[in-house]
């Protein structure tokens, strides 16, 4: 799985403090997933949001890389700094919006490799892709992002061509590429929890509507 697994996160350590600099440099080069589905005029955006937002904390980053060393430090440096407009500002609202993006992969790609399919349809993702829609983005979007949203399932690629893009168009059978997936999957969630879970934890979390 050439775009998911070249280059690897690292492990989640027992702390759950996730080090910022290889955490950027690993989610950099997956915006090129949604190259993946099709429908430009729905996954450019979410691609450009994605990128836009690894920027913005790369800045942050890049501003004083031993104040920042871990996402917990950007949490709290920012709550410090910016008060009253804190969460909704800096890196804290980019690591947000981040996750949400991270999570609509995660899901996508879990549903794939768990074999939920239309029985009707099985090489189609449409069941895979609203699932992951549903539960990473639907609710912070507002009207028309999600008739938007639901347009574009009739649009995405059938699984194969999407496996197949995936690997960066070499021919491979569709077990191995699940198992990838399966590896993908296994070394990136428990990262994406935890940053779930820090903002649970320090009231971070936002649910207006974009």
């Amino acid at each position: 799985m050439a775009l998911l697994l070249e280059h690897e996160f690292k492990p989640l350590p027992a702390d759950k403090q996730i080090e910022t600099l290889p955490f950027l440099e690993a989610v950099a080069h997956l915006p090129p997933f949604f190259d993946c589905l099709g429908t430009p005029i729905v996954y450019s955006p979410v691609k450009a949001d994605l990128t836009g937002n690894i920027k913005k904390i790369r800045a942050v980053y890049d501003s004083n890389p031993a104040k920042f060393k871990t996402l917990q430090n950007i949490l709290e440096v920012e709550k410090e700094l910016h008060g009253s407009a804190w969460p909704k500002t800096g890196a804290t609202l980019a690591l947000m919006w981040l996750k949400r993006g991270l999570k609509f992969i995660l899901v996508l790609l879990q549903s794939i490799s768990d074999g939920e399919r239309d029985e009707e349809h099985p090489n189609l993702i449409r069941v895979n892709a609203m699932k992951a829609y549903e539960i990473a983005l639907k609710k912070y979007h507002g009207w028309m992002l999600q008739k938007l949203f639901t347009g574009s399932v009739y649009a995405l690629p059938y699984k194969s061509d999407l496996l197949k893009a995936l690997e960066k168009g070499k021919e491979v059978k569709e077990e191995e590429s699940i198992e990838k997936i399966h590896q993908f999957l296994m070394r990136v969630t428990p990262i994406l929890d935890a940053i779930y879970e820090m903002y649970t934890k320090m009231n971070a979390e936002l649910s207006y509507k974009a």
